[in-house]
C-alpha cells in the first residue's frame, strides 16, 4: 500500500514506489445512494481536494474538549491512550455515535506501535516519474486490466451507462489502488486510526476518519472485525478513507448495504465511477493528449491554460497516434521539464486529481486507462539520465531560491505547489523555459 494522502504541498511529486510487483496506489472517495442522500452526505462531510484529504472535512468540526471525563470502554493500561479515549468518547457521542456502538467496537482497542512505525518510515516522494510510470502501467498491470475488463464486461457496462465514466478509467483507478483487488489491506481499521488520532503529526485528521469509520459501522454496512484495509485508514478495492465513503459510496444493487470490503468489487467499482462523475468527469473527453511543440514556441507558455483552438493556433499538435478535441480549455505540461513528453492536459486530468492530488498519479491513470484501450505509449522519450534530488539538495534549492527572492516557504525539502511557482520564476528570470522542472542540471546553474 502506498504513502496515504497527498496535501497540497507535495502535489507536483511522484508517489512513492509501491511495495510490490502490481502496487496499490491510493484511495478513493464514493458517493450516495441517491441524489438526496448525496446531497446530505456531502454537506456533512464534504472532503477537501481529493479523496483523502488532509485537511478536517469542512463539515466535521472538532466539538468542545469536554472537561468532565467519561467511562473507558476497556481500560489498555497506557494512561496517555486511556485517557484520549475518555475525551474522544465525549465527542464521538456529540457527534452522533451512539454509547452502544462507541463501547463495542472501541472495546479492546490498544495503540499499535507498528502503525507509528510505518507512518514514521514511509518513502519520500522522491521517484522520477518514468520510474513511477514503468510501474504504475507496467505491461502486467495493462493485461491484467485487460483480463478484469474482460470479466466484470458486464457489470462496467452498467456502471459506465449509469455514471458516464468511461470503464477503462474505472479500471485503472482499480488496478493501481489494489492491483484489482488483490492488495487491498488487512490491518484492523478502528486500532490504527485510534493510534494515529493519539500519535500522529495529522492527529485531527484521524480523529475524524475515526468518527466516519464509527458512522459506517452504526449504518450497519460492515461490522468492526471486517473493516479492514490499509495501515492508513483506507479501505476497500478502490480505498476508500471513511469521511470519503460516506460522502460518497453507492450501493449499486440496492441491497441496502454499501459493501466495498466483500471480494465482490461491485460497490468499489461503483463508488468510484460516482465520486469521478460527481466531480465533473466529461464522457468521451480526454485526460490529456501527448503534444509536440514548435520550435519557436514561447517557454513561457509552460504550465499556462487556454482553449485548444488558441494552443493549435500556436503550432501545438498531437503527437501521432493522437487527435485533440475541437474545443475545451487545457493546460501545457512538461512532467519532466522540456527535455520529456509534453502534454495538453483537459478537464478529466483536474478530476483525477480530486482523487488524489498528484500529477504523477492522474498521468498515470489516464495513460493506463489509454493504454487499456490499446491506444500508444508515450512517443517522446524521457529524460532517464536524470536523476531526483536528494532532501539535502532540495533544501539547498529553496534556499538558492529564496536568496533570489522568489520564495518566502519553509525550507523544508518538499517540492510543493510553492517551491514550483518560485522554481518557475526563476528559470524566467534567468532566460530558461519556465517549466518548473527540478533537476540536477537546474541546481547546478543556481549554484553558479
Amino acid at each position: 500500500m502506498p504513502r496515504p494522502e497527498l496535501n497540497a504541498q507535495r502535489q507536483a511529486a511522484v508517489p512513492p514506489a509501491p511495495q510490490s510487483p502490481e502496487p496499490a496506489t491510493r484511495a478513493a472517495t464514493p458517493q450516495a445512494t441517491t441524489v438526496s442522500a448525496r446531497a446530505t452526505a456531502l454537506a456533512l462531510l464534504a472532503p477537501a481536494s481529493s479523496l483523502r484529504p488532509n485537511a478536517r472535512p469542512a463539515g466535521l468540526r472538532a466539538a468542545a474538549r469536554p472537561a468532565t471525563p467519561a467511562p473507558v470502554p476497556g481500560a489498555s493500561g497506557n494512561a496517555r491512550f486511556d485517557a484520549w479515549l475518555r475525551d474522544f468518547r465525549t465527542r464521538a457521542l456529540r457527534e452522533g455515535i451512539t454509547a452502544r456502538v462507541f463501547d463495542t467496537a472501541m472495546a479492546g482497542i490498544r495503540p499499535n506501535d507498528e502503525i507509528l512505525q510505518r507512518e514514521a518510515h514511509q518513502p519520500e516522494f522522491s521517484r522520477p516519474i518514468w520510474a513511477y510510470l514503468d510501474s504504475a502501467v507496467s505491461q502486467a498491470r495493462i493485461d491484467n486490466g485487460r483480463r478484469a475488463l474482460s470479466r466484470y464486461r458486464t457489470l462496467l457496462g452498467e456502471i459506465e451507462a449509469r455514471y458516464g465514466v468511461e470503464r477503462e478509467v474505472v479500471v485503472a483507478v482499480w488496478g493501481l489502488e489494489s492491483s484489482f483487488g488483490e492488495l487491498r489491506g488487512r490491518t484492523p481499521i478502528l486500532p490504527a486510526l485510534a493510534t494515529l488520532a493519539i500519535s500522529s503529526r495529522r492527529a485531527d485528521f484521524y480523529e475524524e476518519q475515526l468518527i466516519g469509520a464509527l458512522r459506517i459501522i452504526q449504518a450497519g454496512d460492515v461490522d468492526a472485525s471486517h473493516m479492514v484495509g490499509s495501515w492508513a485508514g483506507a479501505m476497500g478495492h478502490t480505498q476508500f478513507i471513511p469521511t470519503s465513503y460516506l460522502a460518497y459510496a453507492v450501493d449499486f444493487r440496492g441491497d441496502g448495504r454499501r459493501d466495498i470490503w466483500s471480494d465482490d468489487p461491485t460497490d468499489s467499482l461503483a463508488s468510484t465511477a460516482a465520486y469521478l462523475a460527481d466531480h465533473g468527469w466529461q464522457r468521451g473527453q480526454p485526460w490529456g493528449v501527448e503534444v509536440t511543440i514548435p520550435s519557436n514556441f514561447n517557454p513561457r507558455l509552460a504550465n499556462t491554460s487556454r482553449d485548444v483552438g488558441e494552443w493549435t493556433r500556436l503550432g501545438v499538435r498531437p503527437q501521432r497516434g493522437a487527435s485533440l478535441p475541437r474545443s475545451g480549455e487545457a493546460t501545457l505540461m512538461f512532467p519532466a521539464g522540456s527535455r520529456g513528453p509534453a502534454i495538453l492536459a483537459f478537464r478529466n486530468f483536474r478530476v483525477i486529481k480530486r482523487y488524489n492530488n498528484a500529477d504523477a498519479y492522474a498521468i498515470a491513470i489516464g495513460h493506463l486507462a489509454d493504454r487499456l484501450r490499446d491506444g500508444p505509449g508515450f512517443v517522446a522519450s524521457w529524460p532517464r539520465d536524470d536523476r531526483p534530488l536528494s532532501r539535502p539538495e532540495r533544501e539547498e534549492l529553496q534556499q538558492h531560491l529564496a536568496r533570489a527572492g522568489h520564495y518566502d516557504g519553509d525550507i523544508d525539502g518538499r517540492v510543493g505547489s510553492g517551491t514550483l511557482a518560485a522554481v518557475r520564476d526563476w528559470q524566467a528570470q534567468n532566460g530558461l523555459a519556465p517549466d518548473g522542472y527540478v533537476s540536477l542540471a537546474l541546481l547546478e546553474r543556481m549554484r553558479r
